[in-house]
Protein backbone atom coordinates (compact mmCIF):
# COMPACT_ATOMS: atom_id res chain seq x y z
CA UNK A 1 0.00 0.00 0.00
CA UNK A 2 1.16 3.40 -0.60
CA UNK A 3 0.17 6.26 1.31
CA UNK A 4 0.37 10.16 -0.01
CA UNK A 5 0.11 12.55 2.43
CA UNK A 6 -0.98 15.69 0.78
CA UNK A 7 -2.40 19.11 1.95
CA UNK A 8 -1.03 22.36 1.84
CA UNK A 9 2.29 23.95 3.18
CA UNK A 10 2.35 23.85 7.08
CA UNK A 11 -0.59 21.32 7.32
CA UNK A 12 1.78 18.42 8.66
CA UNK A 13 2.72 16.27 6.20
CA UNK A 14 6.48 15.90 7.14
CA UNK A 15 5.24 15.45 10.99
CA UNK A 16 2.90 12.93 9.93
CA UNK A 17 5.18 11.52 7.55
CA UNK A 18 7.87 10.71 9.96
CA UNK A 19 5.73 9.69 12.85
CA UNK A 20 4.20 6.88 10.41
CA UNK A 21 7.14 5.80 9.24
CA UNK A 22 8.70 4.99 12.63
CA UNK A 23 5.64 3.06 13.51
CA UNK A 24 5.21 1.03 10.65
CA UNK A 25 8.36 0.54 9.65
CA UNK A 26 7.36 1.92 5.91
CA UNK A 27 9.99 4.03 3.75
CA UNK A 28 9.06 7.93 3.79
CA UNK A 29 9.79 9.63 0.37
CA UNK A 30 9.91 13.38 1.19
CA UNK A 31 8.32 15.11 -1.89
CA UNK A 32 10.27 18.25 -0.89
CA UNK A 33 13.29 16.56 -1.69
CA UNK A 34 12.57 15.69 -4.79
CA UNK A 35 12.05 19.67 -5.84
CA UNK A 36 14.28 20.67 -8.78
CA UNK A 37 16.58 23.71 -7.17
CA UNK A 38 15.33 26.38 -9.65
CA UNK A 39 11.49 25.25 -7.85
CA UNK A 40 13.00 25.60 -4.83
CA UNK A 41 14.95 29.13 -5.35
CA UNK A 42 11.82 30.32 -6.73
CA UNK A 43 9.56 29.16 -3.74
CA UNK A 44 12.00 30.61 -1.27
CA UNK A 45 11.97 34.05 -3.04
CA UNK A 46 7.39 34.07 -2.17
CA UNK A 47 7.03 33.33 -5.76
CA UNK A 48 3.97 30.64 -6.21
CA UNK A 49 5.05 27.68 -8.54
CA UNK A 50 2.95 27.23 -11.56
CA UNK A 51 1.74 23.59 -13.24
CA UNK A 52 4.80 23.74 -15.57
CA UNK A 53 7.15 23.82 -12.51
CA UNK A 54 5.54 21.25 -11.02
CA UNK A 55 5.69 18.57 -13.50
CA UNK A 56 9.12 17.27 -13.84
CA UNK A 57 8.61 17.04 -10.27
CA UNK A 58 5.49 15.27 -9.97
CA UNK A 59 6.80 13.08 -12.52
CA UNK A 60 9.85 11.77 -10.37
CA UNK A 61 7.52 11.54 -7.31
CA UNK A 62 5.31 9.11 -10.14
CA UNK A 63 8.44 7.29 -10.79
CA UNK A 64 8.99 6.66 -7.14
CA UNK A 65 5.82 5.85 -6.57
CA UNK A 66 5.80 3.23 -9.20
CA UNK A 67 9.09 1.91 -8.04
CA UNK A 68 7.27 0.80 -4.90
CA UNK A 69 3.98 -0.27 -6.43
CA UNK A 70 6.16 -2.44 -8.51
CA UNK A 71 8.22 -3.53 -5.18
CA UNK A 72 5.38 -4.74 -3.93
CA UNK A 73 6.32 -2.71 -0.90
CA UNK A 74 4.40 -0.75 1.61
CA UNK A 75 5.42 3.02 1.69
CA UNK A 76 4.48 7.10 2.78
CA UNK A 77 5.22 10.05 0.02
CA UNK A 78 4.88 13.55 1.47
CA UNK A 79 3.18 15.64 -1.26
CA UNK A 80 0.89 18.64 -1.48
CA UNK A 81 -0.91 17.19 -4.63
CA UNK A 82 -3.22 20.12 -4.26
CA UNK A 83 -5.08 19.76 -7.69
CA UNK A 84 -6.92 17.01 -9.17
CA UNK A 85 -4.44 17.21 -12.04
CA UNK A 86 -1.20 16.44 -9.77
CA UNK A 87 -3.00 13.60 -8.14
CA UNK A 88 -3.54 12.07 -11.31
CA UNK A 89 0.08 12.04 -12.75
CA UNK A 90 0.98 11.05 -9.15
CA UNK A 91 -0.79 8.05 -10.30
CA UNK A 92 -0.73 7.36 -13.62
CA UNK A 93 2.88 9.52 -15.20
CA UNK A 94 2.35 11.64 -18.02
CA UNK A 95 -0.92 9.49 -18.98
CA UNK A 96 -2.75 12.23 -17.24
CA UNK A 97 -1.95 15.56 -19.15
CA UNK A 98 -4.51 16.68 -20.88
CA UNK A 99 -2.57 16.59 -24.12
CA UNK A 100 -2.75 13.00 -23.93
CA UNK A 101 -5.80 12.60 -25.87
CA UNK A 102 -9.11 11.01 -25.40
CA UNK A 103 -7.85 8.26 -23.11
CA UNK A 104 -6.71 10.76 -20.28
CA UNK A 105 -10.94 11.28 -19.05
CA UNK A 106 -10.83 7.44 -18.89
CA UNK A 107 -8.28 6.86 -16.28
CA UNK A 108 -9.25 5.78 -13.18
CA UNK A 109 -9.80 8.90 -10.22
CA UNK A 110 -7.79 6.04 -8.01
CA UNK A 111 -6.02 3.11 -7.73
CA UNK A 112 -6.98 0.44 -4.92
CA UNK A 113 -3.13 0.04 -3.56
CA UNK A 114 -2.58 3.82 -3.85
CA UNK A 115 -4.52 5.86 -0.83
CA UNK A 116 -4.29 9.43 -0.21
CA UNK A 117 -4.57 11.19 3.25
CA UNK A 118 -5.88 14.48 2.62
CA UNK A 119 -4.65 16.64 5.97
CA UNK A 120 -7.36 19.20 5.93
CA UNK A 121 -7.27 22.47 8.25
CA UNK A 122 -7.91 26.17 7.85
CA UNK A 123 -6.30 28.95 7.00
CA UNK A 124 -5.14 30.77 10.01
CA UNK A 125 -4.17 27.68 11.83
CA UNK A 126 -1.61 26.65 9.07
CA UNK A 127 -0.72 30.04 9.22
CA UNK A 128 0.27 30.31 12.64
CA UNK A 129 1.75 27.14 12.10
CA UNK A 130 4.16 28.74 8.98
CA UNK A 131 4.85 31.56 10.81
CA UNK A 132 6.77 30.03 13.67
CA UNK A 133 8.20 27.15 11.94
CA UNK A 134 12.31 27.52 11.03
CA UNK A 135 14.13 26.31 8.43
CA UNK A 136 12.01 25.64 5.33
CA UNK A 137 12.49 27.71 2.32
CA UNK A 138 8.27 27.66 1.74
CA UNK A 139 7.50 30.66 3.27
CA UNK A 140 4.20 31.61 5.02
CA UNK A 141 3.14 34.59 2.58
CA UNK A 142 2.51 31.61 -0.01
CA UNK A 143 0.30 30.05 1.57
CA UNK A 144 -2.62 31.94 0.22
CA UNK A 145 -1.81 30.74 -3.41
CA UNK A 146 -1.57 26.96 -2.33
CA UNK A 147 -5.58 27.51 -0.38
CA UNK A 148 -6.41 29.05 -4.00
CA UNK A 149 -5.35 26.01 -5.83
CA UNK A 150 -6.61 23.24 -3.56
CA UNK A 151 -8.74 20.77 -5.03
CA UNK A 152 -9.78 18.74 -2.09
CA UNK A 153 -9.95 15.52 -3.16
CA UNK A 154 -13.03 13.54 -4.05
CA UNK A 155 -13.99 10.10 -2.35
CA UNK A 156 -13.31 8.48 -5.77
CA UNK A 157 -10.18 9.64 -5.34
CA UNK A 158 -9.91 6.90 -2.52
CA UNK A 159 -8.49 9.17 -0.14
CA UNK A 160 -8.68 9.65 3.91
CA UNK A 161 -9.20 13.02 5.23
CA UNK A 162 -7.89 14.14 8.28
CA UNK A 163 -8.46 17.08 10.53
CA UNK A 164 -4.98 18.28 11.40
CA UNK A 165 -6.76 20.02 14.65
CA UNK A 166 -6.31 15.80 16.40
CA UNK A 167 -3.09 15.40 17.23
CA UNK A 168 0.00 13.04 15.13
CA UNK A 169 -1.16 10.48 17.40
CA UNK A 170 -4.63 10.21 16.43
CA UNK A 171 -4.09 10.99 13.02
CA UNK A 172 -1.44 7.76 13.19
CA UNK A 173 -4.18 5.75 14.72
CA UNK A 174 -7.18 6.48 11.87
CA UNK A 175 -4.38 5.56 9.40
CA UNK A 176 -3.60 2.13 11.39
CA UNK A 177 -7.27 1.23 11.29
CA UNK A 178 -7.42 1.80 7.51
CA UNK A 179 -4.54 -0.31 7.16
CA UNK A 180 -6.41 -2.95 9.43
CA UNK A 181 -9.68 -2.55 7.35
CA UNK A 182 -7.72 -2.58 3.82
CA UNK A 183 -6.28 -6.14 5.48
CA UNK A 184 -9.38 -7.06 6.28
CA UNK A 185 -11.88 -6.35 3.18
CA UNK A 186 -11.19 -8.47 -0.12
CA UNK A 187 -9.41 -6.93 -2.89
CA UNK A 188 -11.30 -6.82 -6.19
Amino acid sequence: MIYIIMGVSGCGKSALGAFLSEKLGWPLHEGDSFHPQGNIEKMARSEPLTDQDRLPWLLKLHEVIERERSSGSDALVACSALKRLYRQILLHGSKAFPSSGPDQDGLPASSPDVCFLFLYGDYDLIQQRMVVRRGHYMKADLLRSQFDVLEPPLDKENVLPLDIRRSITDMAMEVEKHIVSLKLSPRP
